[in-house]
């Protein structure tokens, strides 16, 4: 009786797949990645919303010869417009140059929280130069 033995027959109690806990740990990391995802998604589309305003606040006509507080009051109308509740006026920066260019700057930073008392800050940084 010569029998051969399989690699299989060799541990009949080898088990394959993920163990119970092992289980649990990926669940837990998918959930808090999504809980991060969820949680930024707005204020980068917020931000996103921002910058779109700045850009085509410099492809708008004679805006060079608008007063700073015309600009400011044009970019919160449009801010209102987009619900954008994280940039007011304290953080719009405008520069004239000598030379008639100016340079409009947002900057701002977002908290929110992520878990229990731990926050998550988000800074943002945009400008554009008008010629």
């Amino acid at each position: 009786m010569n029998r051969t033995i399989q690699p299989f027959e060799r541990h009949p109690h080898r088990q394959q797949g993920l163990t119970t806990i092992s289980v649990i740990l990926i669940l837990a990391m998918i959930g808090f990645f999504a809980t991060i995802a969820i949680r930024l998604f707005p204020i980068y589309m917020e931000h996103f919303s921002v910058a779109s305003h700045l850009e085509s606040l410099a492809e708008e006509a004679g805006i060079t010869e608008k007063t700073n507080g015309e600009i400011l009051d044009t970019l919160s109308k449009r801010f209102s417009i987009d619900d954008v509740k994280n940039v007011t006026n304290e953080h719009i920066f405008i520069e004239r140059d000598k030379d008639g260019s100016m340079v409009i700057a947002i900057e701002y930073e977002v908290r929110t929280p992520a878990l229990g008392n731990v926050d998550m800050v988000v800074s943002f940084v945009d400008e554009v130069k008008l010629d």
